[in-house]
């Protein structure tokens, strides 16, 4: 029996990404690529809908495609790619967007948030496409199960709409993606501000823990971590919010109930929980850091693991293209 095919992207928007994104997403998917047909591709294009560096943008694809990597996704178990290595992923979404309502794209929580911030001026047309082509990534690959979490729920709906209309309108061409839902993912506040997701468009440097972060920097972090006046180490997400976050990454990266770490913790201060959970997180990301950099100083190797996976995904997604173009109308190409 086929194994159902999932898929997932992650944005190459800066210089590492965070224990957040890591514990949320990334490593879900290294779970995910022994009992899933996986493939998980660095969103390139979806990083140009803001202002950007061009250096910095090639950089930052090639660091995050290395974390994928050092966090143990397998190129043998699992496809990895840069997406704009696949022509295909823009060639569908300009399909979609024209199947796409203007009112239902205004509707996208995410694009009215960011545009509110940025001002109608700098907001860019590729923002407010954004879920369109965040659907043709989807759709491309005939995926059955997407991993999201309720900021992406409404961009899944989206997909499933696009891909009902296309087949309804054309004929059959998409199978109707639904949610993965992973159970007892790790929800990751701001170490400074934990009423907020940790976030890089959110949170200011001391409420994030960067993976490729140093030792140091990580420990001094945790040490100056939020917690409140009362010294009791106990989970409670209102009155301590702070505390809270801590004991949950204690327990996401130690396997450890959050019940069990609170009983250990019992009168013992928030000094030695923090100097313990400091060497947690050290002990947990030091070989993603280190196997990043290893990957790093080889990029002639990097890239052509990152070309093999382009190649696997272009082979899907070619035959997808060849379905869509004939039912869409389009002429054959020569």
């Amino acid at each position: 029996m086929a194994k159902p095919r999932v898929l997932s992207g992650i944005q190459p928007t800066a210089d590492s990404f965070h224990l957040g994104n890591y514990l949320g997403a990334v490593r879900q998917w290294v779970s995910l690529q022994d009992s899933h047909d996986a493939f998980y591709c660095v969103v390139d294009l979806h990083a140009m809908t803001l202002p950007y560096d061009p250096a910095a943008l090639r950089r930052r694809t090639r660091v995050a495609a290395a974390q994928l990597l050092a966090a143990g996704l397998d190129p043998q178990r699992c496809t990895v790619f840069v997406q704009s290595h696949v022509a295909e992923h823009a060639e569908l979404a300009w399909i979609l967007s024209c199947l796409t309502g203007f009112g239902e794209a205004s509707r996208m929580v995410q694009f009215k948030d960011k545009s509110a911030k940025a001002g109608a001026d700098s907001t860019t047309v590729g923002l407010f496409t954004y879920p369109v082509l965040q659907a043709a990534d989807i759709l491309l690959y005939q995926t059955d199960q997407v991993p999201v979490g309720e900021d992406q729920r409404q961009h899944l709906e989206l997909t499933r709409d696009l891909a009902q209309r296309f087949n309804h309108r054309f004929g059959t061409a998409f199978v109707i993606p639904g949610p993965y839902i992973v159970a007892d993912v790790a929800r990751i506040a701001d170490l400074a501000e934990p009423s907020v997701k940790m976030s890089k468009s959110a949170s200011s440097p001391q409420g994030i823990i960067d993976v490729l972060e140093e030792p140091a920097t990580i420990r001094r972090k945790i040490m100056r971590a939020v917690t409140d006046a009362d010294g009791e180490i106990r989970a409670d997400e209102e009155a301590k919010p702070g505390v809270t976050n801590l004991l949950r990454i204690y327990a996401a990266l130690t396997g450890a109930p959050v019940s069990e770490l609170a009983e250990r913790y019992a009168g013992a201060g928030y000094g030695a929980f923090k100097k313990d959970l400091a060497e947690v997180v050290v002990d947990a990301l030091a070989p993603i850091r280190e196997r990043t950099a290893e990957l790093l100083a080889d990029e002639a190797k990097l890239d052509e693991l990152l070309a093999v996976g382009a190649a696997r995904a272009r082979a899907v997604a070619q035959q997808t293209m060849t379905q869509v173009r004939d039912l869409s109308g389009l002429l054959a190409r020569g």
